[in-house]
This record gives structure tokens, sequence and C-alpha cells, in this order.
């Protein structure tokens, strides 16, 4: 390991201390706050310099940087809408920086969407799209720089010429098309002007608009007088007399949701409907359908926290109406599902019964049934092409005997199955278009270990060498997690995972609570009062590559972005000499204050909310900022920030990196990699490899990866 000595730049610490409910809460960095400051503006310069200065002496980053992009030069491909005859869908070919949007029909392939086109920086993106509901209008939505703020805007398919927008305030805005495509349904955020100093990212309101008037004349259809941080949801069914509503306050896991009937509106502006409450008030996650047999299809975890789907009356749509078609599960996590029915056009493909095909998660690891419509009965498994992740099941929306859906586990690149309900056959639609030579061989397997408190927790371990490879001493070994917002580690073709197992390492992915690997138990599990049990998750996993033999203390780093920067951040406060390394990206890190930058207020129903004496204590029991103690020989970490990130803000990394620069009593460096005109999600394909490249290099040398 070379022997870089750190000169950490100067970091005045301030004697600020404040009185929260009695607590006595320090913050000697809130001057880091202030971004556009010339004192921070300084010490971001200097910190530049020395992140330049380390990272010049690491030996393996173009080497990780070049491989992990030739791993992602098998592309990607994504399951197609279909609207008639035409399907839109996503591909990547190799050595496209972006994916780009198709439709195909009849007449051959077409691109529409081409985000490079648009801008050959690579730094635009293609955020979402929707066609309308007869293929021939297409609603899209780019943004720049990587600051998530989509500029909505409507494209004729046939001519490619724009018709409608931009639009703008859309983040996070879907768009419920009405049939013949004059008028949808979608969300936009009220202007700045409009709402108090500091919360322009709230606010939000559904609309209809009309194509090709001026959004300004676009009829508020709901949202007045609701929580300021309540994101909105709309469908629309495909017969255009269902409009579904839901609306859940900031990332709570529960929504709220209608129903309106818009035969009973005027069919021209059908702006002000009358809704019928579904699951008002009721602690659930709900989503409603139409199917075309006039039934409501229900996906609830209401009273069942793994999933289940019910069939409903829309005459009389509340749970108490709701009859079973697909009961919970007890140890699978119901995903999604497809309605195969026969009313297509296809005539000569007739199905014996219409059939359910169901996708469903267990212990992260997806399969797929086929079930009878009328009665949910299971009819048939589907084969898979291995251990992985199925993505959404797509259909015709007229009606049909096939269903498409996605494809991917930790070594084969997204592909797109396609089941015929009239044979009961699985092929491959479509593949990734792109290959790798010499693939990395890698070992996959699944590990149960107890947490603190006792409880079970799985962990997927990624080797070097194929099936049947028996492991041979400590390996430089990654651990990486998330454990929040209900989101799962599920499986999934990563190239850095394949470099760093390529190179000789062993990577780890554990299934923490707080995710939804097991269920909304399983979140609740890992929330508010009880994150603490996230943290130990990860500890106990820690604990068992050690005790397995997997890796040592010195040869293990951590690494986890977004609410797994949080984690990372609290998992080396609470065991620094548990780690070698830490990666810590776009991170969450000082509990006190996160509701006060970004998207910080809509996260509160998972974390909990400084401004409440009850709720403080919990999050100063973790605050990694908080817990930085003097004195103590923290292991080397590496922040990466992207300065346009508007949901997390850089000031969390910012503050902590120099927290932990005054006070570790290690000689291992602790570092910030701060990147421009990028922000939270996706990026160009050259950016993606250049960061993993950087922290891979970084990863390795710390935990003396090939020695």
């Amino acid at each position: 390991m070379a022997s870089f000595t750190p000169q950490y730049p100067p970091a005045p610490r301030l004697d600020l201390t404040e009185d929260l409910f009695g607590h006595r809460v320090a913050d000697p960095y809130r001057w880091l706050e202030d971004a556009g400051s010339a004192q921070t503006s300084q010490w971001l310069a200097a910190e530049e310099e020395l992140w330049a200065a380390y990272r010049a002496e690491l030996p393996d980053r173009d080497r990780f940087a070049g491989r992990v992009r030739e791993l992602m030069q098998v592309g990607a491909v994504g399951v197609p809408a279909w609207r008639g005859t035409a399907r839109f869908y996503s591909r990547r070919d190799p050595g496209q920086e972006h994916g780009v949007l198709y439709v195909a029909d009849d007449t051959g392939e077409r691109a529409l969407i081409d985000p490079v086109a648009i801008d050959p920086s690579g730094r635009t993106t293609l955020d979402a799209w929707q066609p309308d509901k007869e293929g021939r209008l297409l609603a899209y939505q780019l943004s720049s720089g990587g600051d998530e703020e989509s500029l909505l805007r409507v494209m004729d398919v046939a001519s490619g010429e724009l018709v409608d927008g931009p639009i703008d305030r859309c983040r996070y805005s879907g768009v419920a098309w009405l049939p013949g495509g004059k008028a949808f349904y979608y969300v936009r955020r009220l202007p700045p002007e409009a709402v108090p100093d500091g919360e322009s990212q709230y606010h939000r309101r559904l609309y209809l608009h009309v194509v090709g008037t001026a959004p300004e004349t676009d009829a508020l259809v709901f949202g007045e007088g609701r929580d300021k941080t309540t994101y909105y949801g709309a469908s629309v069914s495909r017969d255009g007399r269902w409009l579904m509503l839901w609306a859940s306050i900031g990332t709570a896991p529960r929504e709220d949701v209608w129903l309106a009937d818009l035969s009973a509106s005027d069919p021209d502006a059908p702006a002000a409907p009358a809704f019928t409450p579904v699951t008002v008030g009721l602690d659930a996650q709900t989503s409603l359908r139409a199917g075309r047999d006039g039934r409501l299809y229900v996906f609830t975890d209401l009273d069942a926290p793994r999933g289940r789907i019910c069939v409903a009356d829309p005459a009389a749509p509340g749970p108490e109406g709701w009859r079973d078609l697909i009961p919970e599960d007890p140890s699978a996590v119901l995903r999604g599902f497809a309605i195969l029915d026969n009313d297509g056009e296809d005539s000569d493909d007739e199905l014996t019964r219409p059939v359910l095909v169901v996708s469903r998660t267990r212990h992260a690891v997806s399969e797929v049934t086929v079930h009878d419509l009328a009665t949910g009965s299971r009819l048939a498994t589907l084969g898979l092409p291995g251990i992985g992740s199925v993505g959404g099941i797509a259909e015709r929306p007229e009606g049909g005997h096939e269903a498409w859906f996605g494809y991917t586990d930790y070594t084969t690149p997204p592909v797109v199955l396609r089941y015929d309900a009239t044979t009961g056959a699985v092929d491959t639609w479509a593949t990734s278009p792109g290959s790798v030579s010499d693939p990395p061989a890698v070992r996959a397997s699944q590990v149960t270990f107890q947490s603190a408190d006792g409880t079970d927790v799985r962990m997927v371990l990624l080797e070097p060498g194929g099936e049947g490879t028996v492991r041979s001493g400590e390996k430089s070994t990654v651990l990486y997690g998330y454990g929040g917002f209900d989101i799962s580690m599920t499986p999934g073709y990563s190239p850095s995972i394949l470099a760093w197992v390529e190179a000789g390492g062993a990577y780890a992915i554990a299934a923490l609570r707080g995710g939804s690997e097991e269920g909304e138990e399983w979140h609740r599990a890992g929330m508010l009062d009880r994150k603490q049990n996230v943290f130990d998750d990860f500890h106990a996993a820690a604990s068992w590559l050690i005790a397995s033999g997997v890796t040592s203390a010195e040869r293990l780093a951590a690494w986890g972005g977004s609410n797994g920067g949080l984690l990372v951040g609290a998992a080396l406060t609470q065991w620094p000499s548990l780690f070698s390394a830490v990666v810590c990206s776009a991170p969450l890190l000082d509990m006190v204050r996160y509701e006060r930058f970004g998207l910080g207020e809509t996260w509160n129903t998972e974390y909990g909310s400084a401004s409440s004496a009850t709720e403080l204590p919990w999050l100063l029991g973790y605050s990694p900022y908080h817990r930085v103690a003097d004195g103590v020989a923290y292991p080397a970490v590496l922040f990466t920030v992207f300065t346009n990130d508007t949901r997390v803000h850089p000031l969390h990394a910012y503050k902590m990196c120099a927290a932990l620069q005054h006070a570790t009593s290690s000689s291992r460096p602790v570092l910030l990699r701060a990147e421009g005109q990028v922000g939270h999600g996706q990026r160009a394909v050259s950016l993606a490899a250049a960061l993993a490249g950087d922290c891979l290099a970084f990863a390795a040398k710390e935990t003396g990866l090939g020695n």
C-alpha cells in the first residue's frame, strides 16, 4: 500500500451549540452549508487538490474504469409498451452514452428521443415517457446537468415534430392520457412565487392539460389544501371511463386512493370529476387497475404486508367489497401482474381461459407464476434463465395472449422475455445488443446470519471463480447495503461488481431491514425509531464475513449511496475498527438538519423529524455527523458528491468530511470527490465508468486488493 500522507486543508470550527428540546447539539461546520461562500469555495478547491494528489497514486483507476466501460458495452434493452401494432422501447447500443427511445411498427424502427443527439455533452437525460393510448403522440421529459428538473414536451410520433411544451416544474410527474390524445392529466408544482421561500420543491397539484394550449390555462383537478410534501399519481383506463388517483405524503408507506367515473363528466373537459374514496386514511399502499372485463383489480398490502391482488366492483370500490384473487404468500413479496384475456386481434391464437401473470420475489429473487383469472388458482410456474430479477410485466392494452418482462442477474445483462399463454412457452424476445469478450467467472451464494436482536438476515456473496470453486483465503471484500425506503437489493447485472470480483475481490450485498426484501413489515422494522436495526444488520453482515474467513477487518470496505451513504456513515462512526475503507456516496449525514435541504422534508416519514421532541432523540442516536469523536482511528473514507444533486445536498458530505479530517487519529485518508454537472440519478456511460473506476481503485488500495 502506497504511503500517501494527507495534508488536510484548514477548516475552522465554529463554537456553535444549540439547545434542542434539552439536547446540546454542536454544529462546528455549519458554514459549509453555504456552498456559494468564498470560504466554502476555497475549502472545496483545496479538497479537490487533495483528492487529485491521492488519485494520481491510484495504480488501478484507469484499469478499473476501462473494464467497467467494457462491461457496460453490452448495452441495455427495455420492455416494450404496445400501442396496437406499434411498440415503444428503449435500447442502448455499444458505444452509446445513453439509451435511445425507439418506436417500431410494420414500417420498421425509428429513433424518437436520443439524448446525446439533443445534447452532445451527454448531460441531458430522458427521465420519463408515455405514448398516448393510440400511439400517435408521445409525452416525454428531459432534464439537464443532473438537476432532475424535468421539462415536459409532446411529440407527434409519425413526424417527430414537437406539438406541445416545454412545460416546466414537472419533476416526478406521470402522464395519464385520455383517449384520442387531446388531453392528459399530469402533476406540476406551483410556481416559486406562489409558495413560501424554500418550498419550491413541494406543493404539487394534479392538472388537466389540453394539448397545444398554454399550461397556465390548465384546469386544477386535485391537491388544493393538502400537505405540501404530497406526491400524486393518476392513470386512466383504456376506454377512458375510469380515472384512478393516488396521493402520498412524502415517501410514507401509505397512500390515499380515489376512483372517478369520467363518463359522468363532460367528455371534452373532464376537469372536475366526482372522486369516490377507495382507501383514504388507511395505513396501506394500494393501486387500482380497471380490467377489460369491467372489474377493478386492486394491488394492495392492506392486511397483507407482502401484498395481495383483489377484485372489486367499480361501483363499490372500497375494501369492504374486495375479494381476494391472489392471496398473500407468507414468504414471497408481490411485485406486479398482467392480464391476458383473449380480447386482442389475434383470432388464431385463442386462450382456453383468461389468465393472470404474477411476479413475486422470494428473499429478493424473482419468480413468475400463471393463474386462472376467474379463480386465482395457480396453473404454472414459468422457467427463468437463472436466479435473478424480473422487471415490469407488459401486455397489449387491447388484450391478447402474450406478456413481456425484463430479466437480469449478476452475470446476465438485461434481456426481454416473452410468455405465450397459448403454448406456455417462455422465450427470449430481445437481448442487450452488445457483448463482452472473456466475461468474468463469478460464483454466487446466498447466506443467512443473525442480527443483534436475533433476526435472520440474508446476504448474497459474489466471489471469483465459477460454480463449484472452493473459497481459499481472505479476500479484499466490499460490503454493500441500502436498508431504507422499501427498496430491495435484487440481483442485477453490475459492471462495477464484476470488475471487482474479476480482480480477485469478493462482493457482498446485504438485504437489510428498511428494504422490502421481506415485505412491508421488513421495511418498517428499519424506519423511524427502529432505524438502528438497519445498522445492526450491517454490522452483523460484516462480522459474518470476518468470522467465516471471507475477509478481515483490514481487508473490508463498506460501500453505500444516498440512504446507503447514511448507512455506511453510521457504520464507520459506530464500529470504526470493523472496516479499512468506506465509500460514502451522495449521503445523508447530518440528521438534525436534513429536512432543511434538498427533498429532505419528504423523508421525515422514513426517519422522523428533528422538530419533534419525541423523534429528535432517534436521529441523534445515530446521526453520523454528530457521532464523530476526536482521537478515533477512523478508516479511509471517500465521499463522492454531485454538485447538481437536488435530492441530497452535498453539504452532508462536506460537513462530515471536515469533521472526520479534524477528528481521526488514523493515517488513513479522508477524501472528497466532488463532481459537477451531474446529480443524484442517471448519468452517461463514460461518467459512470469514471466514477466506478475511482471508487473501485480507492477500495482496492485501502483493502490491499492483489496484495
